[in-house]
């Protein structure tokens, strides 16, 4: 026990609310903004002032076309997770295959893909970690760890993460069902935590893309 957390302290994973839940959290907000929210902010400036080169087709990707702010939240899934990766404090290898890692987790995710990449991330991120520099490929063991590890649990975590993400909705429908007095309870409380937790945020704005 004692060699394993001193394995830990080594490389840096601190398996904490702190680190997890503040840390990790705080620094997904700031992916997110960087990404899908000023490209949702960017479209929105292009509509509403009628601005040809915010509102114009600038890339075809596989058949979707995209616009500059199109483009910005498109990336937001690797934003997120990169995000993450740097609170953690990740070696290089492990922060930039998190962008693989970050563009799985928000596609399988769906409607919740925020709250996938927040999971998954730390998860290949702390995996990552644990194996940079361990051995004389490094280059080649941590990105294969870290990517692997982000995949498959992205294959088999996000869809059930984004289906749980998206009752959400549901429950918060439930509690306008309730007497008037319940209702308002509980609608004040899911409310809030939508208005005040960043992955809540990330599924409003994806939802008005």
């Amino acid at each position: 026990m004692d060699k394993f957390k001193a394995f830990l302290k080594r490389k840096d994973i601190e398996i904490s609310v702190q680190r997890y839940l503040i840390d990790a959290l705080g620094a997904m907000a700031q992916g997110l903004f960087c990404s899908l929210l000023v490209g949702t902010i960017i479209s929105t400036i292009g509509t509403q002032f009628r601005i040809p080169f915010l509102t114009a087709t600038v890339a075809t990707i596989a058949g979707q076309d995209y616009t500059v702010g199109g483009l910005a939240s498109a990336m937001s899934g690797p934003a997120m997770a990169v995000a993450i990766g740097y609170a953690l404090h990740c070696p290089p290898l492990v922060l930039f295959s998190l962008v693989a890692v970050g563009f799985a987790a928000n596609a399988l995710g769906g409607a919740g893909g925020p709250l996938a990449v927040l999971f998954i991330a730390i998860f290949a991120a702390e995996f990552g970690k644990a194996v940079s520099k361990e051995t004389k490929v490094d280059i080649l063991v941590t990105p294969l760890v870290t990517i692997g590890v982000g995949i498959g649990l992205s294959a088999w975590w996000a869809p059930a993460l984004g289906a749980a993400a998206s009752e959400f909705g549901t429950l918060i429908m439930w509690a306008t069902d309730l007497q008037p007095f319940l209702m308002g309870i509980a609608v004040s409380v899911l409310v809030g935590m939508a208005l005040t937790l960043p992955i809540s945020s990330a599924l409003q704005a994806a939802a008005r893309r």
